[in-house]
């Protein structure tokens, strides 16, 4: 830093003893600065000439974009000073559970904290948070992520969904019924279904059906008439209130999975990404309460 200074101070000036006395150094410091700096870039960036020196083609490139990055991280610098909460947050979030849940209280937390940018991306499986220069992520599954911190937001309660009509065509009474229905697999969750089986004491081969990778599109499957979904409780209670969905069975069930935010390890320390693991714990605990009334 001390040399790209050195080098902004001279190429304004187009004087090394100018810029020496504006950085309380000699002349000699500062001709030993810049001379360091050329065999760091590996070319001529100054033309020394008797009273004075003037900037070479490349060092006229070179001063323009250093004098930028000074200025952005002097002004960083200030913004920080002035208030140490802000900065860009990087979340990745799953796509429906983004959209239905996170969404819609988002601006709970700008309100709150409004020196803070939130930039979203969508993500299904766990990746590397460093290289993507992400803070955190909604995760849903087991309490697994590398180089990650994992705080535990709420377990999903699940329902088998599925259309007035196809309910009333195979007349469901016991969770045995739903193997002669063509069922609804998301992607993501192969295994769901046979999951939800076990739990409910049925054993027998599934029913042929329709693996689809998003959320949003089974449920408008299920709504077709395509086939039972199988779906979170707490994303989809709308429809059911709205008469889209009908719960095949009157039956819940605890996924095996939770949700939780995973936050980047090297990262624990960012003070937008503090203020915001707080904030979404407390969302977390209102809608874990909220489900818990309902049910």
């Amino acid at each position: 830093m001390g040399l790209l200074v050195a080098f902004e101070a001279c190429a304004r000036l187009h004087k090394f003893t100018t810029a020496a006395q504006e950085l309380s150094l000699t002349q000699s410091a500062i001709s030993r600065q810049i001379r360091a700096l050329e065999e760091i870039v590996g070319v001529a960036l100054f033309v020394r000439e008797r009273q004075a020196v003037r900037l070479t083609p490349a060092g006229e490139i070179y001063a323009e974009e250093i004098r930028h990055a000074l200025r952005d991280i002097s002004n960083s610098t200030l913004r920080i000073k002035a208030s140490p909460g802000t900065g860009t947050l990087k979340l990745a979030i799953l796509p429906t559970m983004g959209t239905r849940w996170l969404a819609p209280l988002l601006p709970d937390f700008v309100r709150r904290h409004p020196g803070v940018t939130l930039n979203l991306v969508t993500r299904l499986e766990p990746f590397d948070m460093d290289a993507e220069d992400v803070h955190a992520a909604i995760h849903y599954g087991a309490p697994e992520w590398p180089r990650a911190e994992l705080d535990f937001l709420f377990a999903e309660t699940t329902f088998p969904a599925c259309s007035q009509g196809l309910k009333a065509q195979y007349g469901f009474s016991t969770p045995q019924d739903l193997l002669q229905a063509p069922l609804l697999h998301l992607a993501s969750r192969p295994q769901a279904w046979a999951q939800w089986f076990a739990a409910q004491g049925v054993a027998g081969p599934l029913a042929g059906g329709t693996s689809i990778d998003q959320f949003a599109t089974v449920t408008q499957a299920a709504s077709a008439g395509l086939g039972v979904a199988l779906l979170p409780e707490f994303l989809f209670r709308a429809e059911l209130e709205r008469g889209e969905l009908v719960s095949a069975l009157d039956v819940r069930s605890r996924s095996q999975g939770s949700y939780y935010l995973a936050c980047a390890a090297s990262k624990t320390w960012y003070p937008p990404l503090t203020a915001f693991r707080q904030w979404l714990q407390g969302q977390a605990a209102a809608s874990a309460a909220i489900a818990s009334s309902v049910t």
